[in-house]
């Protein structure tokens, strides 16, 4: 027998393997068992939160109703509950999968219900797309005085960001987190952050946070991706060029929306060798060009009049299974019309070269 103060017992509470398996032992239980048939045997090994592993696992599993059995079983057990957490997993888990009933008085309900549940139902509401509940549920936690967390507010701003009908709220969140102090965020949902402030053009805010975050981090290869776009997307070409250098200086990885921002940067200051060079660059990494690649190089090298690197970037937009574009095609047009002309021209100056001989 092991005591309740076993160094082995202490060890599996918050073992993650062994709270996955729960999850795994309850999805594979026949409809018609209760989840006490595999929880009333693992009893001695859990503590107040050990389960709220699992509920967020049977979540994962898509079984929100085998969750809230799991919460239910916890709550007769006296060493288990009262606890938050689990409370917490539960509520994210059902708010998640649309099986979660709101109460109809929500400034009432975040007056009572603990911050650590309120955060979890506007994490399962926005997870689970019910955008609208997220927000009112937000709403009410402010009216209160609850102070969410940015997280929280991150994934939400993300997902509105994606509704064109839901920009105002999203750009409504932004403002509300350049007011706080206490940000917090993890490099991933800054990045997050920074390209919804691209997609709703607040490039100041998306800056802000790119410089906020490299006080106390090195940003990731997206967050300069995403600036660098931002930058782009204002015309600030030669700040976009500087980051460009900082990220060669540091050795970055570029990953292939990188290579096509700093690809599209060139073609914009008409720096002809560079963007050749990052071209060539990308294809070396193992990333395919995309069309809007191709047709910026096309553009740009027949503006030029670079007709010969013109036309082997056609052809292999074209080998590669793309479809020109009709704006493409009047430019193929053109480069053919052009050869032919200086063909024409050759000939004429040999025939004359000729007949002066």
């Amino acid at each position: 027998m092991f005591s309740l103060r076993s160094p082995i017992l202490n060890k599996v509470y918050k073992n993650p393997n062994f709270l996955v398996s729960l999850a795994k032992r309850i999805k594979s239980l026949s409809q018609d068992q209760d989840v006490s048939v595999v929880l009333d045997n693992s009893a001695r090994f859990l503590r107040k939160g050990s389960l709220s592993l699992t509920i967020r696992e049977l979540g994962h599993m898509g079984l929100p109703v085998r969750a809230l059995q799991t919460f239910c079983w916890a709550q007769r057990q006296p060493l288990l509950f009262p606890d938050d957490r689990i409370l917490a997993s539960t509520v994210e888990v059902l708010a998640r999968n649309h099986e979660l009933k709101i109460p109809f008085d929500l400034h009432k309900f975040t007056s009572l219900a603990s911050w650590g549940v309120i955060q979890a139902m506007i994490r399962g509401f926005t997870r689970g797309g019910d955008l609208k509940l997220a927000w009112r549920l937000l709403c009410a936690a402010k009216h209160g005085k609850r102070i969410i967390e940015p997280s929280v507010y991150a994934k939400l701003i993300l997902e509105l960001g994606k509704n064109p009908d839901k920009h105002v709220l999203a750009a409504t969140l932004l403002d509300e987190l350049g007011e706080r102090e206490d940000l917090n965020l993890s490099q991933q949902d800054c990045a997050a952050i920074m390209k919804v402030c691209v997609k709703l053009g607040r490039f100041h805010i998306a800056e802000a946070l790119f410089n906020w975050y490299k006080q106390l981090h090195e940003p990731s290869v997206v967050m300069y991706t995403t600036l660098i776009h931002s930058l782009y997307s204002e015309m600030k070409y030669r700040e976009a060029l500087a980051l460009v250098w900082e990220m060669e200086n540091l050795n970055c990885l570029f990953d292939l929306p990188a290579y096509r921002v700093v690809i599209k940067l060139f073609v914009a200051l008409n720096d002809l060798s560079r963007a050749g060079r990052y071209f060539s660059k990308l294809k070396e990494a193992g990333f395919s060009p995309t069309y809007d690649l191709y047709r910026d190089l096309i553009s740009l090298y027949m503006v030029s009049g670079r007709l010969a690197k013109c036309k082997g970037i056609l052809k292999e937009a074209e080998m590669a299974g793309f479809e020109l574009d009709n704006e493409i095609r009047h430019m193929k047009a053109m480069y053919t019309e052009t050869s032919q002309s200086r063909r024409e021209c050759k000939k004429e100056q040999t025939e004359w070269d000729g007949k002066g001989k």
